[in-house]
């Protein structure tokens, strides 16, 4: 045999490359079981509009609202590391506004209620940038300020807002709140005029189901994308090391302000659906206990996490009203006014207690008690180099 032949025999074996290399390809994300549970669950989200009662509807709808603020106080709080205490502000600056931006001057109360009377879905959008927009007069602060200093700052936010809350009665309607003008989108609106569908009656809290599932799914998109691409790698480097950030060339003032506007138009958002629920906006509600509860509700499903987010914000928003609902049949636990645990009262001792077992025993969250049992590593999809066969031996060659 030449040698030519001999060479050609033993040159290794060419392999053309697999398509869907790496570690998690589209085609096993398309296939992977939780994108079928993410499709599912979507899918189940559309029928408890034709089988739930109201109750149940507003109670889902609170939790799309605090979701909503919850994801913003993430991308702030979890991914940046910036704490804030005032986030009920931001809340209530988008449910006023709202009010002011679409209601009609009118009396009420005894007060002379301010209105511009503009079209309702404008007023929402304009809502959301007016809550963008006091985060922005903050944000200089916010920049400069971190951690525990930055917590009392906002924390000002709290009283200021709740002292202009009660106090601008023209605004506000003081006290006794303002009533909410339902939203308008082409014609067609969102309040309790009567709609049937598959012989179902809709009113406003089953046309707003959808209008809030599309404002969550809007939401969390959005903040999934900047928490996965180079605002939320720079976001997470501030978080872990600001000074190494700074000298990699993030601009962290920059970065922080930016991310606590756009936590304030999340919560502007979350405030305008809040409205539209409640259909009227009460200052006592925008409070304290508000700005504490958001961040039980990221701390309890995951710092950092949309999903977590998401989980949290169901959990905190649910629980009372799951109490208040069943307080003739769960211990210990009785109907409001009645005297002994209220279920607002018990709601919070319970979800209290969640942040310390969560802090103590599960610094992920629950978001990531799935992700940690389902999530295996995975072997390399590129197959083994087959081991190169010895080259045929001469004829004369002794073994």
């Amino acid at each position: 045999m030449s040698d030519t032949t001999a060479e050609a025999t033993a040159a290794p074996a060419v392999t053309a490359p697999v398509r869907g290399d790496g570690p998690e390809s589209i085609t096993d994300r398309l296939r992977s079981p939780r994108t079928y549970a993410v499709l599912i669950g979507s899918l189940l989200l559309l029928v408890p509009p034709f089988y739930l009662d109201r109750f149940w509807l507003q109670a889902g709808l609170f939790a799309m609202a605090a979701a909503i603020g919850a994801i913003g106080l993430n991308m702030l709080t979890g991914a940046t590391g910036q704490l804030s205490m005032g986030h009920a502000f931001f809340l209530a600056v988008g449910a006023y506004g709202y009010c002011v931006l679409a209601g009609e001057s009118s009396t009420e109360n005894g007060h002379t209620l301010t209105g511009l009377g503009l079209p309702t879905w404008l007023a929402a959008i304009l809502a959301v940038l007016l809550a963008g927009a006091a985060g922005g007069i903050f944000s200089p602060i916010a920049g400069r300020l971190r951690g525990a200093y930055l917590g009392i700052a906002t924390l000002a936010l709290i009283f200021i807002g709740q002292h202009v809350l009660f106090n601008a009665g023209s605004l506000t309607g003081g006290y006794n709140g303002r009533a909410v003008p339902p939203l308008s989108v082409f014609g067609f609106t969102f309040d309790d005029s009567e709609l049937v569908v598959a012989a179902v009656p809709f009113g406003s809290s089953e046309k707003l189901w959808y209008a809030g599932l599309l404002a969550l799914l809007l939401s969390a998109l959005f903040a999934r994308g900047v928490l996965r691409g180079r605002p939320g790698r720079a976001m997470n480097a501030i978080r872990d090391h600001r000074i190494a950030a700074g000298v990699m060339g993030v601009p962290v003032a920059r970065y922080r302000a930016g991310v606590f506007i756009l936590s304030s138009m999340y919560a502007g958002l979350a405030g305008v659906l809040l409205a539209l629920v409640f259909q009227r906006t009460v200052p006592e509600y925008f409070g304290m206990i508000l700005s504490l509860e958001y961040l039980a509700m990221i701390v309890i499903g995951g710092l950092g996490s949309v999903a977590g987010a998401v989980i949290g914000a169901a959990f905190v928003s649910l629980l009372p009203q799951v109490f208040t609902h069943y307080s003739d049949s769960l211990p210990l636990v009785s109907a409001p006014g009645t005297g002994g645990l209220a279920p607002g009262e018990a709601s919070r001792y319970l979800y209290g207690a969640a942040v310390v077992a969560v802090v103590l025993f599960l610094p992920g969250g629950l978001a990531r008690l799935g992700l940690g049992r389902t999530k295996k590593p995975q072997a390399p999809r590129n197959p083994a180099v087959p081991k190169q066969p010895a080259a045929p031996k001469n004829p004369g060659e002794k073994s």
